[in-house]
């Protein structure tokens, strides 16, 4: 390297390091090739093999701002109407790219109360002490399966957080732990040691589920059925049993109208406890990470999904998909989001669940986001989440 910064001709490389690259333009440059143009940022021309570079100016923050790029800190916040009354609110995805709505609305909150006062606000709606604030509920009793093969999208997580928005906002909710590895009985802080009662035992035993069902400290109208490391064996003992696919659903018959909505949460595979969950359930809910690879598991997923519909029970539908972990700093989850909108429609939620650090530690404490940090990001998309789940059972309702 020559002291101005450049870099000297290697003999075994012809003019440079990279054949075919041009470094006379410094700062920043467009390399062409392949498929396509690529903004390379930073160093002494562009780095790549048989590429031709060409000086090209990047725009700017302001202009990219202006432009309605997808890396505007607010586009991925919810916010809150100030004027709109009570429980409005306008979602972060349902208003991504209409920046004059954005704009108007950000600069009326703005205009009224400081951050903290907004985050108090959230908080008070959210936990809802005084029970003033109330979800429609729905008609019937609302079975939702929550299911993914892939793990680590977010299905327990989704769970227990919107079945305690559910349940703060007048709901009667039981969340079923149907995956051996008991996370939702923890995240509940549920007792869940090998000698407590639990799932387990409704599919093997016919032990009722109003024998193994917990009421959840500090959240009221809220049950689980907990899940001990028990049920790892469940799907080896199940092979052998007359009408194992429907030992759930037999389990639950006796609660119809008990409850308005029972959430199942399935372990990460499609084996015996998750076709167990699909017959006892009317309602399928996707939560899909905004990755990649979360999308390749989608379809066999559904394939799934449509056998046990075909062959053990017509009424199942796929009616909710929630996206997950979405990072609006990456141009990625934007493609995935547009991805799954157009293959699901409008069974996709309006909300979108952000990485939040806030619904990562709240588990370790035994609870979920909504009592840890009411007033996080996270608490308020799972808040958004379980009102549009609500709206929409009250839309049936109205319907019907």
């Amino acid at each position: 390297m020559r002291d101005n910064g450049s870099f000297d001709s290697h003999p075994s490389f012809g003019s440079g390091f990279f054949p075919g690259v041009s470094r006379e333009t410094p700062g920043t440059s467009t390399v062409s090739g392949g498929g396509g143009l690529y903004d390379v940022y930073g160093g002494r021309g562009g780095l790549g093999f048989g590429f031709t570079a060409k000086p090209a100016s990047i725009p700017g923050p302001r202009a990219m701002a202006g432009a309605g790029s997808a890396s505007d800190p607010n586009s991925g916040m919810p916010v809150y109407e100030g004027s709109g009354g009570p429980n409005t609110i306008v979602s972060a995805a349902g208003h991504r790219g209409k920046a004059a709505e954005m704009d108007s609305v950000r600069q009326s909150r703005e205009a009224e109360d400081p951050p903290l006062a907004q985050e108090a606000r959230r908080a008070v709606q959210i936990l809802n002490p005084s029970g003033e604030i109330q979800m429609p509920r729905p008609p019937r009793m609302r079975v939702f399966c929550v299911s993914n093969q892939k793990g680590g999208v977010g299905k327990t997580t989704s769970v227990v957080n919107i079945a305690v928005a559910l349940a703060l906002h007048g709901n009667r909710v039981l969340v079923i732990d149907l995956d051996p590895q008991g996370n939702a009985s923890t995240g509940l802080d549920v007792p869940h040691h090998a000698a407590i009662p639990d799932v387990y035992d409704c599919l093997v035993a016919d032990t009722p589920i109003s024998d193994v069902v917990q009421a959840v400290q500090g959240i009221p109208n809220l049950f689980c059925v907990p899940a001990t490391i028990d049920l790892a064996g469940a799907e080896i003992e199940l092979v052998s049993m007359v009408a194992r696919e429907s030992r759930l659903a037999r389990a639950l018959e006796g609660h119809r109208g008990e409850y308005d909505y029972i959430f199942i949460d399935c372990p990460p595979s499609l084996g015996l406890l998750t076709v167990n969950a699909l017959v006892a359930s009317q309602e399928v809910m996707i939560p899909i990470q905004c990755e990649y690879y979360a999308l390749e598991g989608v379809q066999q997923l559904t394939n799934n999904i449509q056998l046990v519909k075909n062959h053990l029970n017509p009424p199942l539908e796929v009616t909710t998909v929630l996206l997950t972990m979405y990072d609006r700093r990456t141009r990625l989850a934007d493609a995935v989001e547009q991805d799954v909108r157009a293959h699901f429609g409008d069974r996709v939620l309006t909300a979108v669940i952000p990485r939040n650090v806030r619904v990562s530690e709240a588990p370790s404490y035994g609870q979920s986001v909504m009592t840890y940090d009411p007033g996080s990001r996270g608490a308020t998309s799972y808040f958004e989440a379980a009102l549009e789940i609500a709206m929409r059972g009250a839309h049936v309702r109205a319907a019907g």
